[in-house]
């Protein structure tokens, strides 16, 4: 994910490491000579070998020291502590005088001001005097007008003219690429820097402000408000610039015109204020836009990493909808901005308007509560490694306590357990002890470092070795010890790169039991002094469990010397304890060792009831010996229904695709149709027409001009005055139109094209298999929501309208001066072949540098939403430093991209412009040559046009160029249109509405895999089940227990065979008429944002009554009750405010109330307590009594009771038939029971 290599040093500092192409590609930019830095000829070698072959990310060179993240970040983030210490002091001061004195923020921008003030000096300097060259040029240009008038001094001097009017504009040239070199870098430096500090925050955020400020949120905040900042900046010269022209133009007017131009002055005064409130009316619409765009991303995020739960349950239709929805509000603000843009000076007067939005949106986020070191003492006497006294802990400072009055002691090098059912706070100990949340009262003690195995594992998406090492240098031995005690080493035997084996985003590629012990290898490798285990034990297998806890965690294993606290349901390790913390309704019940509170409380006999009630249900005897062979061979029963690395499915996360070679030009007219036809004529037509009345006002002034200076008397000038001020007011009416009808034609036909674009974008996403989903990193696809929309919403059409006033301009000046200088076509046949070819050279090179930008992106997304996720992880591990310096490798491998992309810019800019300079001296010397048969006036007309074809020329390839690396966006967006999808939801052929009715289910010669190039992970299945009956599924790792599940609900299709469901072959029906049918409880408790209402029942088909009986069922009823909001309650992000085992009850309530006649189960009570486990399993037997039930075993005791199991090996049926009958086998299922412990004799009890 993080290019080039680096180290993590002992001193704390995280270095690069140049070698190969970086340490080759170093930037020459410092060696070139001063020519060569003013006219960007050291970059010539990157547009040669981009002209070549495809530029790759190894071609491009390297920052400027000056100009990196590296360097950057760090001195903004002391300016940012600076001006939060300034404003302390102020408000400290105020309240001094005034007790109720206003509370300020720390201003970002002034923390901005002092990091760049001197470098945004430096660019304001090369912009005053890139204005005064431009003001010099029409100087120049009078003197040549007057010398052809008089045509007394011909010669020399009209020379000299035409020459110095070259210098000049070369000289403005040069000083106007290096202020645009200097103000794009500078932007993008800001940007870097606020990203930066936006990283840092959200690792110190508190609890309350992580709900305030969702994933998506935080998100939008680095891409969107960052950006606008960045906008700000490279615009930011224009505030001051703009009217410093404006007073330029009007005093060289006021010489040639007098008191005459006051007028016009007058209609500019006025049309600034009404500017000023149109740009306050744009404010408040950037506000709701900004508003709809944080919704929308934090609603795509959490639908891409739930994908699996809408595909099971078929609720894409219902999500895509709420999508359309924001997007539709959010196109509505377009709109309408899009009409007032009308208005020509809207762009300026808008910039501090809408960057305040930004800056008051980061000046938020960056002042949000963070978490406070100071709530727990490090620095203490005592020999306890933790310890709470009186102390009581709420998620929210004003919130209801949920921790009360906790008084523990945990000595040095102890073992503690902390037991107790589902929403008793097992879970928020281990986050008070972190400091994970608000301490209301009491002292928090904890000595030395710690290490913290959450309970839903968090995995990165690097290689295994990094996941286990996290930062940590290799120790090559007692790396390979954590392996083996953490039973690693036959999953690496698996794995087809074994430990270099790269994980997916949030681990998809392994399964669920491997995650955990990925995550526990990484504690235990830590080497920490205090180990936080959240109910490690819940995704393995009892077999499994029992290895773990004696080879790691035990009085044995290898943190015997540790201080431990492990939150379990597995009350069979008590007895091993040193002392056991009984959790109930947030306060602690009872603790002490086992066999006190056995003789002491009732509480720990009544769990053990329960847990030994449930013990001789399921029939379990342990077996007390476990030769060390059964363990390796054995890689428990562990499935998750996550795919295993095996045979059938070696899945590896895919790097991003960057394509090649120009764009094709089927990608513009597929943004064209988009746009739609009429609107595209439509729009060419108002822009030839502002521009065929623009060249015609010019020549009606300039025959106006030469008339009045043949006319003698004043009379005969008065009596044409009026008539040729009528036919120029009328030309002037006729461009205005044509101007403000092609800013509405363009505003409804860059809607049209966005809304198209993003629909079929949308649903493209929606259609993929849920294997892209697995393999392809979020923020690729988050990426093309936001970066690339933003281009096609607000960018495309800009570039598009721009490029054809461009074309039509060059036509125009070049017909206007042939007119008044035939001979002026000699000159620009040679011009415009030297333009076609520089820019056939930088196309290629930029085209390529776009895209790696465009890719460059997506990890800066990605790495950022990943770190969200684990934040609790990094914080407990203290390794916050490293991950802000991954960030800044990732955001600087973006400024890289960056950094080429606007030298090449300067590089074709100098080179054009420079052309362009020799068509003002062609023009102007052609009028010296022309002597007397010219008139002065078409001599001024003509020169002032080639003046102005300089920038119409350079901003014609400019805009061209933006076209092809800009339509990489539409390109990106309309990736997903040509790749494999899913069959259709509905098809013409749909089952009768109350199919499945008898819940039958048949396999025939059954065939899968999951891709052509790989084996088959199913081959000749065959069986078929009775109806309302009990199937248990097993088999070891890899047998193809997941896949079954996922060709039942046709996430994997068929090689070969068929499925029948009570008659029906399920190949011939829509995926959404099947998955809607079939009923699942998978093992990740996966939950939305929104209210538990919608969580229950998003496409809202139930009644209230309804969902209270179904909350009742799954022991959830009280809890619900006791929300203020109760069924609208609001679940954050991920579920975040509910424990996982409520989580995992909501999610069997979401199953019940859409009761179907096939229900396959997925080990849904891994993450709750045994008396619950107990009541579920109860009310899963009596719920789902007339419906088949399909049980992928995960632990071997909860499919002992089911009617037949079905046993899998190697993608193959070894065994079906009743427990018993299978046993008597001593087949395969024999085996496995023996090694799980589990004896004939206890089976037919």
């Amino acid at each position: 994910m993080f290019s080039g290599p680096r180290r993590w040093g002992a001193g704390g500092d995280y270095e690069r490491v140049p070698e190969g192409p970086e340490a080759q590609k170093c930037n020459p930019e410092k060696s070139a000579s001063f020519f060569s830095r003013m006219t960007y000829s050291w970059f010539s070698r990157i547009i040669l070998l981009g002209y070549k072959k495809p530029l790759e990310r190894e071609d491009l060179f390297e920052l400027n020291e000056s100009d990196s993240s590296y360097i950057v970040c760090p001195i903004f983030e002391k300016q940012w502590r600076k001006e939060v210490l300034r404003n302390q002091e102020r408000q400290e001061i105020k309240a001094s005088f005034h007790k109720e004195a206003r509370a300020r923020k720390p201003s970002l921008l002034y923390a901005l001001w002092n990091t760049f003030k001197f470098v945004l000096i430096q660019v304001a300097l090369f912009k005053v005097f890139a204005d005064i060259l431009s003001f010099t040029s029409p100087l120049i240009m009078k003197q040549m007008i007057i010398f052809c008038e008089n045509r007394q001094d011909f010669g020399w001097r009209g020379y000299g003219y035409a020459l110095a009017l070259f210098v000049v504009v070369f000289l403005q040239t040069l000083i106007l690429q290096q202020y645009q070199r200097f103000n794009m870098l500078t932007s993008a430096k800001i940007k870097t820097a606020v990203i930066g500090l936006i990283y840092k925050k959200a690792l110190l955020l508190s609890n309350v402000s992580r709900k305030r400020f969702s994933t998506g949120e935080v998100i939008n905040l680095m891409s969107a408000d960052a950006q606008q900042l960045m906008d700000l900046t490279a615009n930011l010269n224009l505030l001051w610039s703009a009217p410093l022209q404006i007073l330029m133009a009007v005093s060289l007017l006021w010489q040639e015109l007098g008191p005459a131009v006051l007028a016009g002055t007058a209609v500019l005064v006025l049309v600034i204020p009404i500017n000023a409130l149109v740009a306050t009316r744009v404010k408040k619409l950037k506000k709701s836009q900004t508003k709809n765009k944080d919704k929308q991303i934090k609603l795509l995020n959490e639908i891409l990493h739930g994908i699996k739960i809408l595909k099971l349950y078929a609720w894409e239709p219902s999500y895509k909808k709420k999508i359309v929805e924001i997007r539709e509000q959010e196109l509505e603000v377009q709109k309408s901005a899009g009409y007032l843009a009308v208005f020509s000076m809207l762009t300026l007067t808008c910039i501090p308007f809408l960057t305040r939005i930004s800056l008051g949106r980061l000046e938020d986020f960056l002042n949000t509560e963070e978490l406070l070191p100071q709530n727990i003492e490090t620095n203490y006497i005592g020999d306890h490694a933790i310890g709470f006294t009186n102390a009581s802990f709420s998620w929210d400072k004003t919130g209801i306590p949920v921790l009360k009055n906790l008084n523990i002691k945990i000595p040095e090098g102890a073992l503690v357990a902390v037991i107790g059912q589902v929403g008793s706070g097992k879970s928020s100990v281990l986050s008070a002890m972190l400091g994970e949340m608000e301490k209301l009262t009491g002292v928090v003690q904890r000595k030395g470092s710690v290490a913290y195995v959450a309970q839903q594992a968090w995995i990165q998406n690097c290689i295994l070795q990094e996941n286990i090492l996290f930062g940590s240098t290799m120790q090559k031995q007692f790396y390979e010890q954590v392996l083996e005690a953490c039973a690693l080493l036959p999953d690496l035997e698996q794995l087809p790169n074994g430990d270099q084996t790269e994980i997916g985003e949030r681990g998809v590629n392994i399964s669920g039991g491997q995650k955990h012990r990925v995550s526990l290898a990484r504690a235990v490798y830590s080497g920490a002094d205090i180990y936080l285990l959240d109910d490690p034990f819940s995704a393995v297998d009892v077999h499994i469990g029992k290895q773990l806890f004696e080879k790691v965690i035990g009085s044995s294993g290898i943190l015997k010397n540790k201080t431990r606290v492990l939150v379990t349901h597995n009350l069979t390790l008590l007895p091993q304890m040193d002392l056991i913390v009984v959790m109930e309704s947030g306060r602690v019940a009872q603790m002490g060792t086992y066999q006190e509170l056995l003789s002491k409380t009732r509480n720990l006999t009544h769990l053990l009831q329960a847990f030994s009630e449930q013990e001789k249900a399921h029939a379990l005897k342990r077996v007390s010996v476990i030769n060390s062979r059964t363990i390796l061979k054995d890689q428990i029963l562990e499935q998750n229904d996550r795919p295993s690395l095996d045979q059938g499915k070696q899945f590896s996360m895919k790097k991003e695709k960057i394509p090649i070679g120009g764009v094709k030009f089927s990608i513009i007219l597929k943004y064209l149709q988009a746009f739609g036809w009429l609107w595209v004529w439509l729009s060419v037509a108002s822009y030839v027409g502002q521009n065929l009345v623009g060249i015609g006002q010019n020549l009606w002034l300039s025959a106006w001009a030469k008339e009045a200076k043949h006319m003698n008397e004043f009379t005969e000038w008065k009596q044409i005055r009026s008539n040729k001020l009528n036919i120029y007011g009328l030309l002037g009416l006729m461009q205005g139109l044509f101007v403000c009808s092609g800013a509405y034609i363009l505003t409804r036909g860059s809607l049209a094209a966005s809304r198209t674009l993003y629909a079929q974008l949308l649903d493209n996403v929606l259609h993929l298999p849920l294997q892209f989903f697995e393999t392809s990193p979020i923020g690729q696809i988050i990426n093309r929501f936001t970066k690339d929309m933003f281009i096609i919403d607000m960018r495309f059409h800009y570039y598009l309208r721009t490029w054809v006033n461009c074309t039509l301009d060059v036509i125009g000046t070049v017909l206007v001066i042939v007119g008044a200088l035939p001979l002026f076509i000699l000159g620009i046949i040679p011009l415009v072949f030297l333009y076609f070819t520089i820019q056939r050279y930088y196309v290629a090179s930029s085209r390529q540098i776009r895209r790696l930008a465009g890719a460059s992106r997506s990890p800066i997304i990605s790495h950022f939403s990943e770190t969200l996720s684990g934040v609790s992880t990094i914080r407990a591990f203290g390794h916050e430093q490293r991950f802000i310096q991954q960030n800044k490798e990732v955001v600087n491998e973006n400024l890289v991209c960056f950094y080429n992309n606007v030298i090449s810019n300067r590089w074709l800019s100098v080179r054009l412009e420079f052309l362009g300079n020799l068509m003002v001296f062609f023009a102007a010397l052609l009028a010296v040559l022309a002597g007397s048969s010219i008139d002065s006036a078409i001599v001024g007309l003509s020169i002032s046009y080639a003046l102005n074809i300089t920038q119409s020329l350079n901003f014609w390839v400019r805009k061209a160029c933006e076209i092809e690396t800009n339509a990489v966006s539409i390109e990106r967006v309309c990736e997903y249109e040509n790749m494999g999808k899913e069959a259709p939801w509905i098809m013409s052929k749909r089952p009768p509405a109350q199919w499945p009715n008898k819940g039958i289910v048949e396999f025939i010669n059954y065939q899968a895999r999951y891709r052509d190039d790989l084996g088959l992970a199913l081959q000749d299945i065959t069986f078929q089940t009775h109806g309302e009956e009990k199937i248990g599924i097993v088999g070891r790792t890899g047998a193809g227990k997941s896949t079954l599940s996922n060709c039942l609900f046709r996430i994997v299709e068929r090689s070969g065979g068929k499925i029948i469901i009570d008659g029906i072959d399920i190949s011939t029906i829509g995926l959404h008429d099947l998955r809607g049918k079939l009923n699942i409880i998978p093992q990740d408790p996966v939950l939305f944002s929104g209210t538990l209402q919608m969580n229950l029942d998003p496409l809202d088909k139930y009644s209230d009554c309804q969902l209270w009986e179904v909350l009742e069922l799954c022991h959830l009823k009280e809890f619900v009750q006791s929300l203020p909001k109760k069924l609208l309650h609001e679940i954050s992000e991920g579920g975040e405010n509910l424990s996982v085992g409520q989580r995992q009850l909501v999610c069997l309530a979401r199953a019940l109330l859409r009761k179907t006649k096939i229900l396959i189960l997925d080990e849904a009570t891994a993450s709750i307590d045994f008396e619950t486990d107990n009541l579920v399993q109860t009310t899963v037997r009596k719920e789902f009594s007339d419906c088949t039930i399909l049980t992928i075993a995960h632990r071997l005791h909860s499919i002992i009771d089911s009617d037949r199991v079905l046993v899998l090996d190697s993608g193959r049926i070894t065994e079906f038939g009743t427990p018993q009958n299978l046993i008597c086998q001593k087949g395969l299922f024999f085996e496995m029971l023996t090694e799980a412990g589990i004896t004939q004799d206890s089976v037919t009890k």
